[in-house]
């Protein structure tokens, strides 16, 4: 499969992110740290995204999961530039996204406050020596899967996230469930599973948020991961907002 029909859908991925319903996204995010979001991929441009893994020059590193005790399977760091329609769906989630992001951290009394735009906000993390681009793709197997972890690179942390789930279920592979736990003060985890079909997209905590309790707001910490594929193979697209060191 080409990489083509992918390198060519920047502004037609801009333009659905845009189209979302961010007043519910932003309400699951909310209730729950996580929102789904489908249908924001094509299946030519599913295919034609995870197409890309086969490329090495796109990419600045790979890591095997089993030899860091991250889990089973494999992922690659794009390298700047990134991919056209990478670089846009990071550029349209990112405005939408930074209110909440804002809002969360005045509830959780935090002082860090993200800008407007995200070329600002990457300005202050390569200041600060976070100049590695951080936009992924995973690839998993049969028996594969992934920690329970959280994305955190440096200093500045964007406290939102997405994946794009590249693969269909029931027809590419089977199990391989993206899954998350909140870790609640006193009180047992949560644990969570998101429901993705291909091309849909998931946002949520990359690593606390805030819940409303009876004598005001806390925080709750949230972790994510993939669960055992039983067969087939499962890609992934990961977009974090923020570069590492």
């Amino acid at each position: 499969m080409s990489a083509k029909p992918f390198d060519t859908a920047a502004r037609r991925c801009a333009s659905r992110v845009d189209a979302l319903d961010w007043v519910a996204a932003g309400a699951a995010l909310d209730t729950d740290g996580a929102a789904v979001l489908p249908g924001l991929l094509t299946p030519s441009e599913c295919e034609a995204a995870a197409a890309l893994y086969d490329q090495p020059e796109r990419f600045r590193s790979r890591v095997v999961m089993a030899r860091h005790g991250f889990g089973r399977g494999e992922y690659q760091y794009f390298a700047y530039p990134l991919p056209p329609a990478v670089a846009a769906l990071r550029a349209a989630f990112y405005p939408h996204l930074a209110p909440i992001a804002n809002r969360w951290q005045a509830a959780m009394g935090l002082p860090a406050r993200f800008p407007a735009g995200h070329e600002e906000f990457l300005a202050r993390c390569h200041a600060a020596g976070q100049q590695r681009p951080t936009p992924l793709l995973l690839r998993y197997g049969e028996g594969d899967f992934n920690c329970l972890h959280q994305d955190l690179y440096g200093e500045h942390v964007f406290p939102l996230q997405v994946v794009v789930l590249l693969s269909a279920p029931g027809r590419d592979f089977e199990g391989g469930e993206f899954v998350m736990t909140e870790q609640r003060p006193r009180m047992q985890s949560r644990p969570m599973v998101l429901p993705l079909c291909q091309g849909d997209a998931a946002v949520f905590a990359v690593h606390h948020r805030p819940v409303q309790g009876m004598r005001g707001v806390y925080r709750v910490n949230l972790r994510h991961g993939v669960s055992r594929v039983r067969s087939g193979g499962r890609h992934t697209l990961g977009l974090i907002f923020h570069d590492a060191q």
